[in-house]
């Protein structure tokens, strides 16, 4: 008769962690490198194809067309920037080069608090740094250098310092599932990485178009509680909405008679809980068409319609 196996101890678990530590940084790490753009700031990226498409984060590029990637294993590209998206602090860069090593996206709505979080990035200069923790917290809401919210964001306690922008969140299967964005000055353990889904959207749309294509409605917004009297006569069924503080002149908004001051309750039936949820809801797809906007007016509910427009280049009104 086989002899039960005894439980694990604590040595032979850490021994599976420290082991899946490693795998991952000697599968994933020769795959992010180091992104300089003048000579000076730098950051970090990864190559996610052998034809040289890389990814980090737009704060590293900046204004700049003309990037260069130093990878682990000595190589040094030159390459440029094919799109930057500020709306979600991505951008994606083509090197020129031979072979690369390359890392897989995966899926970040497969995560879970408290799956391990391995972050590989070029922190302070120091290349190819490796540091581990568990994913804190998911669907993080993050401004971007642009003013307008990053959703979806992974809260990780792996350790990032400046440098470590751009680099890699990676899975215990080894599979790229976040870029990492940000840190908080002064706090312990909160680092923030922009999810590997938004990542697959802003490929695809700067491939596809050289940057990403957002509808737009030309209106700044703070989030207002919502009587409840007023959401059953909506039919909304929330307890907050989008006040309108600004209406930008000449936009979609505007032409369609929309005033500052209106509150903004629904978009095509869907309730708008507060400029977050509205931003979400002005994808590409929504380009050209014509939606209905529900809102209260000096205690009247009103209908307006507007087509929307594609989004002009430029920060959000604020």
């Amino acid at each position: 008769m086989a002899q039960p196996l005894p439980f694990p101890t604590d040595q032979r678990l850490l021994d599976v962690y420290s082991l899946t530590v490693s795998d991952v940084a000697e599968t994933v790490g020769p795959a992010v490198g180091m992104v300089t753009t003048d000579g000076k700031g730098h950051g970090s990226g990864v190559v996610l194809s052998q034809d040289g498409l890389v990814v980090t984060n737009s704060h590293v590029v900046g204004t700049h067309k003309d990037v260069h990637l130093a990878l682990p294993d000595g190589q040094r590209l030159a390459g440029r920037v094919l799109g930057a998206d500020p709306d979600t602090d991505l951008a994606i860069l083509k090197v020129d080069g031979g072979t690369l090593p390359i890392a897989t996206l995966g899926d970040s709505n497969e995560l879970k608090r408290g799956h391990i979080a391995i972050a590989i990035g070029n922190p302070l200069g120091f290349e190819s740094t490796v540091t581990a923790g568990v994913i804190s917290a998911l669907g993080r809401s993050l401004r971007s250098p642009s003013g307008r919210p990053i959703e979806d964001v992974i809260q990780t306690d792996a350790a990032l310092n400046p440098g470590n922008s751009g680099g890699a969140l990676v899975s215990s299967l080894g599979e790229v599932v976040g870029i990492s964005t940000a840190m908080i000055a002064g706090a312990q353990g909160i680092c923030f990485a922009v999810a590997s889904n938004t990542v697959k959207l802003v490929l695809s749309e700067v491939l596809q178009h050289g940057g990403v294509r957002r509808a737009y409605l030309g209106v700044a917004a703070d989030t207002v509680n919502l009587p409840r009297r007023v959401a059953d006569a909506a039919h909304v069924g929330t307890q907050t909405a989008a006040v309108l503080h600004t209406i930008v002149a000449g936009g979609p908004a505007a032409r369609a008679g929309v005033r500052e001051g209106d509150v903004l309750l629904s978009l095509d039936g869907r309730p708008v809980e507060g400029p977050g949820p509205l931003l979400r809801m002005l994808t590409a797809d929504a380009i050209g068409r014509r939606v209905r906007l529900q809102l209260l007016r000096q205690g009247r509910l009103l209908e307006l319609e507007v087509v929307l427009t594609q989004r002009p280049s430029g920060p959000e009104p604020r």
